[in-house]
């Protein structure tokens, strides 16, 4: 079944305004609040056991997030920084509990940044003035920035020069580090086109329908080959191997196309899911792109989407069958499904990468009447019906079957306005608009993945989606909270506080202690309260402590500017207990230093107390928050310490 394109109404809105050195009075984001210190410890990495996500210490994992598109348009950025800020976005983004973005980008993007010639950046509001420090005459210093000051990490040291769209994409990824937010990158198009997603195929030569159909007012490139398409997403995964803001890489948005009516349509014009080598199977095409990525980054995750058809082989149809039009019932041939959402090929051909199976994710998109009127919306429709016509054996059978992860790349639509939108989990379904049964459907679907853990990027932040809208308003500030207070109930939080929790093992998710990290929460949330996962289960879990590799990172980390002043760990004298008489303030292993090792040893002598404890002095010098005895904050605190966060050791209230 055919999907409408989500980027065609309101689309144009972004390209009206264009790069202006004016300033433009926005609000600056208090660098007090934020993260003091960028986590560089390449630790965050993740990998599937089972249809569950670990980090590297074996702690479950769950990624909830939203998309935001642009750098598969032709503006190539991610729209609505016309509008507002980077950090001021990233910032509310973070703060409302996205723990990642999916970012679709183009292979024609790709390729450009590949071979050294970025494609240039449009509808973006850039600037800084002055570009330097000015000292007047009575002696008062203007900082730089003072009058202007909109997403000036996107201008050269003239404050008005527009960086290219390779060396823009880096601030972007290094500002969603700081925020604790990691980021899937999805190869939404071959072309960079505002509709690109239309294109079939992962690839497309000169002359090919749907790229002529694409290239109309458009100077997209004449061909995007096979090998384009796998070199350019290896080439990116190679540069940020050491940086593990992006975790992930989503090789092709919603593959699709079916067989004409008529059998006049090439097969190979489709995607197609079997055993074969042909480049238009999606089976086969996913398995070399996969190995090709994971050579030069093993870590990253390789989500691998459906595609729109498949034929149904008990009646003897293969993909070489042509389709009907309006078939009887009884006489079908194919299994229909969401561009994207149909993953029955992975029962009898899954993918299976030369280095095994602990990477793959599978991603099928899924949408409500909204979109599209599909069969199974077409009666009093619930989860049982859901799962009975469509779900199950599209997608869901490899979360319920443990084969592997599933993420839904894609949900979400158009909602009725100023009603109770839990409401419509009861009524009959039948008689409703497709806007009423949308909300039906979205809430089946949340509740769904909450009690399956299965992850999810929310579609879309964007206002500017034809065919769903989003989450926030043409400002990409504020908040159709309808929608919002709908979806955020499948972010991952705690279960009784309600703090949201970040992928990031040392940054926590947005700023004023609205998130967590990964090790705050498991040394101090998830044995007590839990989360939102599988009923609010409480579950046990083991911090991640690594000591950071310098010279790592591939890529220029661009933060913003703070002044944080580290303050030494204070060095007293105490005559309690059979302790020296000296005291040095976060000293567990009582070197004489504070650092790293101080809470690997804090965290062994909690895990096996036997085999590692520490000595009454090293008590003393280990207890440094809460004055509680030696408990696992002590190693995180240690921790924020190493890194900038904690600027005072002990901590005091």
């Amino acid at each position: 079944m055919r999907k409408l394109p989500k980027a065609i109404a309101g689309i144009a809105a972004a390209s009206v305004l264009a790069l202006t050195g004016t300033a433009v009075d926005f609000p600056a984001v208090n660098s007090s609040t934020v993260n003091a210190a960028v986590d560089g410890n390449n630790d965050d990495w993740l990998h599937a056991e089972g249809s569950r996500l670990y980090d590297m210490n074996g702690n479950e994992v769950w990624l909830t997030g939203a998309n935001w598109f642009g750098m598969n348009c032709t503006e190539n950025i991610p729209h609505g920084l016309y509008a507002t800020d980077l950090d001021k976005l990233l910032e509310n983004v973070s703060r409302h509990g996205i723990n990642i973005i999916r970012f679709p980008v183009s292979t024609e993007l790709l390729l450009s940044w590949m071979d050294g010639e970025p494609l240039p950046v449009s509808s973006v509001n850039a600037s800084y003035n002055p570009p330097q420090d000015v000292i007047g005459e009575d002696g008062t210093v203007t900082k730089a920035g003072t009058y202007g000051d909109v997403n000036r990490y996107f201008v050269e040291s003239d404050g008005k020069t527009l960086k290219n769209s390779m060396e823009i994409f880096d601030v972007i990824m290094s500002k969603c580090k700081e925020y604790g937010i990691k980021a899937l990158i999805d190869v939404h198009s071959p072309a960079a086109h505002n509709s690109g997603h239309n294109y079939t195929l992962w690839y497309y030569q000169d002359g090919a329908e749907d790229a002529d159909n694409m290239a109309v007012g458009h100077f997209s490139k004449k061909e995007i080959t096979w090998d384009d398409w796998i070199n350019s997403i290896t080439w990116l995964a190679e540069k940020y191997a050491n940086d593990d803001t992006i975790i992930a890489y989503d090789l092709k948005n919603e593959p699709h196309g079916k067989r004409g009516y008529s059998g006049t349509t090439c097969p190979d014009t489709i995607a197609k899911w079997d055993d074969s080598t042909d480049k238009n199977n999606w089976k086969y095409s996913a398995e070399q792109c996969a190995n090709s990525i994971l050579k030069v980054n093993p870590n990253a995750l390789i989500l691998i989407e459906g595609i729109e058809q498949s034929p149904i082989t008990e009646k003897g149809y293969t993909f070489d069958t042509p389709d009907a039009w309006e078939p009887k019932e009884g006489e079908e041939k194919w299994y229909g499904a969401w561009w994207g959402g149909n993953l029955r090929g992975v029962k009898t051909y899954p993918v299976k990468p030369t280095s095994g199976t602990s990477q793959i994710v599978y991603s099928p998109h899924d949408y409500g009447p909204k979109v599209y009127p599909q069969t199974w919306f077409k009666k009093n429709f619930t989860t049982e019906t859901l799962l009975n016509d469509y779900w199950h054996d599209s997608w869901a059978y490899i979360n319920e079957e443990d084969i592997a992860p599933l993420l839904i790349g894609e949900w979400g639509g158009m909602l009725p306005k100023g009603v109770d939108l839990e409401s419509y989990i009861n009524g009959d379904a039948s008689g409703w608009d497709d806007l009423e049964k949308n909300a039906r459907w979205m809430i089946l679907l949340r509740d769904y993945m909450i009690k399956n853990h299965i992850n999810h990027t929310f579609w879309c932040l964007n206002p500017n989606s034809g065919d769903t809208e989003g989450l926030l308003d043409s400002q990409f500030e504020n908040w159709d909270m309808g929608k919002y207070n709908l979806m955020e109930q499948s972010l991952w939080q705690t279960q009784q506080t309600g703090k949201y929790i970040g992928l990031d093992h040392q940054i926590p998710l947005g700023v004023n202690g609205t998130g967590l990290s990964l090790n705050d929460f498991y040394s101090n949330y998830a044995s007590t309260e839990g989360s939102n996962l599988d009923g609010g289960t409480v579950v046990g879990g083991t911090p991640v402590i690594t000591t950071p590799t310098s010279g790592t990172t591939t890529v220029t980390i661009t933060t913003r500017s703070t002044t944080t002043t580290s303050v030494p760990t204070e060095t007293t004298t105490t005559t309690s207990g059979s302790t020296s008489g000296k005291y040095l303030a976060g000293d567990a292993n009582e070197d004489g230093d504070v650092n790293m090792a101080d809470a690997v040893a804090i965290m062994r002598s909690q895990a096996d107390p036997d085999e590692f404890s520490l000595t009454a002095q090293g008590k003393a010098n280990a207890d440094v928050v809460g004055n509680d005895g030696v408990t696992n904050a002590d190693a995180l605190t240690i921790q924020q310490y190493e890194a900038g966060i904690v600027t005072k050791l002990p901590v005091t209230a």
